[in-house]
C-alpha cells in the first residue's frame, strides 16, 4: 500500500485526531498515487498514524478513515460505520427524520447522508468517498431497505476535488416530493431541487424552542425558506406571521406547506429580498414583537470573512430595531467560519449600535444528530440565538 510521510513537525491538530492532512503537512509519498486511492500514513520516523484516502488534485492530500491499524478499508468497513450512525441516533431520538452520516463527527470524511422517513439522500463530497458510494448504497439497502435514495452532489465543493457537480437517483426512480412530519407539523420537500438535502434538519430543535416566546405575538421571519420557523410559530400561537425570502420556488413551499398544516389564515408569506426589507422597513418604523432571522452562509473563505460579519452584523441591527420594547430576536449563522464567540460580540455590536439591550434566553447549536466534535471546527458550524431585546 502507497504511503504518505508527515513532516517532522505535525500541527497540533493531526496529533489529536484531525483527519485532514493537507499537501503542505506531507514530506514524502512512497509508491503510486491513485486519486481516491487508499493510502498508509505515518509520522517522518515510520510510526503508524493511519489508513485514509488521497487525492493530489485537493488541498486535502488525505482524509484518514481510521487510526486502528487492523482495520482494513473495504465494504464490510463501510457497513460496520453506518450501523454505528445509525445505533448513534437511535440511542439519542432521531430515528424519522434526521442527519444519518454528519461526515467527520461519524468518521465518515465528506460523506453526507440525510433520512427522511423511508427516503435517504446522500452526499459524496470527496474523490475518496465517491469511489466508495457503491458500496456505502449497498450497505444502505441491506440495512434500511429505504424506499428509495438520491444523490444531491450539484455543489461546487466537488469541483475542488476534481469531480463533476451530479445529482439523480441511486436507487429505482420515485418522486422526489415527499412530506415529512416535525414537531406535529407536516412538510413538502423536494429532495431534487430543494436546498443542500431538500430540507434543513440542523433546526429541528431550536424551532420547538420558539413555543413559549411567539403565543400572541405578531412575527416576522427574514430569510425564510419553505416557511419552516414561520410554520412553527403559528403552531405555537402566533397571531400573525410574515414570512420573506428571495426565492419564488421556496415562498411557493411556504404556502403550500402552510396550507398542509391549516395554518394559510395566519401565515402570510412574500417573494422579497429580506436585506433590502429589513433595511426599509426599519427605516419605515415598522414592528413586530417577534423577529427571526435565518440567511445563509455569508461566506465560505477566510478572506471575506469581515465582509460576512459585517453582513451579520447589519440585519441584526435593523431587526432589532424593529422589535417592540420586551419583544424577542430570534437569530442564526450557519456560517462555520464564524465561531460562537464571534457571532455572540457580533450580536452584541448590533444591539449596542441599535441602542437596545439583550438578555440571552437560548444559545445552542446544531440538533445532536449532527453530532460536535471537540478539535473538529467544521462540525460545530451553527449558532442558534434567542433574546429578549428592550
Amino acid at each position: 500500500m502507497t504511503k504518505v510521510y508527515l513532516n517532522r513537525k505535525i500541527s497540533r491538530r493531526i496529533e489529536n485526531g484531525h483527519p485532514w492532512i493537507f499537501v503542505n503537512e506531507v514530506a514524502s509519498v512512497d509508491g503510486q498515487v491513485e486519486g481516491g486511492g487508499t493510502v498508509e500514513v505515518y509520522t517522518h520516523d515510520k510510526k503508524f498514524v493511519g489508513r485514509g484516502y488521497i487525492n493530489p488534485k485537493s488541498q486535502i492530500l488525505v482524509r484518514l478513515l481510521t487510526r486502528d491499524k487492523r482495520e482494513s478499508i473495504d465494504p464490510a468497513f463501510f457497513h460496520r460505520r453506518l450501523q454505528d450512525a445509525w445505533e448513534y441516533r437511535k440511542k439519542i431520538g432521531y430515528i424519522e427524520n434526521c442527519r444519518l452520516v454528519f461526515g467527520e463527527a461519524d468518521y465518515l470524511p465528506a460523506l453526507i447522508i440525510d433520512k427522511f422517513n423511508d427516503y435517504l439522500v446522500i452526499q459524496t463530497l470527496s474523490l475518496g468517498i465517491e469511489r466508495w458510494k457503491p458500496a456505502i448504497v449497498a450497505a444502505l439497502e441491506q440495512l434500511f431497505s429505504p424506499r428509495g435514495v438520491y444523490e444531491r452532489n450539484d455543489v461546487p465543493v466537488r469541483e475542488l476535488e476534481g469531480m463533476v457537480q451530479q445529482k439523480g437517483f441511486l436507487s429505482a426512480p420515485f418522486d422526489p416530493r415527499i412530506t415529512i412530519r416535525e414537531n406535529g407539523l407536516v412538510f413538502g420537500v423536494d429532495l431534487e431541487n430543494g436546498q443542500k438535502t431538500g430540507y434543513f434538519l440542523d433546526q429541528r430543535d431550536n424551532r420547538r424552542a420558539l413555543r413559549h416566546i411567539v403565543k400572541e405575538a405578531e412575527v416576522l421571519g427574514a430569510f425564510c425558506y419553505t416557511g419552516s420557523f414561520e410554520l412553527h410559530a403559528a403552531h405555537y400561537g402566533a397571531r400573525s406571521v410574515l414570512g420573506l425570502d428571495i426565492s419564488g420556488d421556496a415562498i411557493a413551499q411556504a404556502r403550500l406547506n402552510a396550507e398542509l398544516n391549516g395554518l394559510q389564515d395566519k401565515c402570510r408569506f412574500e417573494t422579497i429580498n429580506a436585506f433590502d426589507a429589513l433595511k426599509t422597513w426599519s427605516k419605515e418604523g415598522l414592528t413586530y414583537d417577534v423577529v427571526m432571522l435565518d440567511p445563509p452562509a455569508f461566506t465560505k473563505n477566510r478572506e471575506t470573512i469581515q465582509k460576512a460579519i459585517a453582513g451579520y452584523k447589519e440585519i441584526n441591527l435593523r431587526g432589532m430595531k424593529m422589535i417592540r420594547k420586551g419583544g424577542f430576536l430570534v437569530t442564526s449563522s450557519c456560517t462555520n467560519l464564524v465561531s460562537p464567540e464571534l457571532f455572540l460580540e457580533t450580536i452584541q455590536l448590533a444591539a449596542r449600535d441599535a441602542h437596545r439591550k439583550l438578555r440571552q434566553v437560548v444559545f445552542r447549536a446544531q440538533a445532536s444528530d449532527h453530532p460536535i466534535i471537540q478539535g473538529l471546527e467544521n462540525t460545530n458550524y451553527l449558532k442558534f440565538l434567542i433574546a429578549e431585546v428592550s
